[in-house]
């Protein structure tokens, strides 16, 4: 599966389009978590050199149709969120440890980066609409 990002957009990764916040609550914790790994999506996409995508509405809004979903879909979403949370964490502070120390992060930056779309893809099918 080739994860490699295809549409950069003028703004950088993300430019001004962030995820869609929820009312407070659990359903706006995944909110803010799924802000959180989009911003540091965004910081390991810069440190490989890729130039990002930008974020698509289905990838913006998943926060609001996850709360829609309800369910085991949405138990099963937030527990793929609160996996690549535990991915990204370690991830980007060893990204940036290396760098510190001179290292080039860059191809550890580009495996992080295809790893989280596949997983970030995995998490939105979970929640995507069932068709009959």
């Amino acid at each position: 599966m080739d994860a490699t990002p295809r549409n950069p957009d003028r703004h950088g990764i993300n430019g001004d389009r962030r995820p869609a916040a929820l009312a407070p609550g659990a359903a706006g914790a995944t909110s803010l978590k799924w802000t959180a790994l989009h911003d540091a999506a965004t910081t390991v996409c810069r440190m490989a050199g890729l130039p990002g995508e930008p974020l698509r509405p289905e990838v913006r809004n998943f926060p609001v149709r996850l709360a829609e979903a309800g369910g085991w879909r949405r138990a099963l979403a937030e527990q793929g969120i609160d996996d690549l949370v535990a991915i990204m964490e370690p991830g980007l502070a060893a990204l940036l440890a290396a760098h510190n120390r001179g290292a080039s992060p860059v191809a550890a930056a580009a495996a992080l980066w295809q790893e989280f779309i596949a997983a970030r893809d995995a998490v939105l099918a979970i929640a995507a609409p069932v068709e009959s």
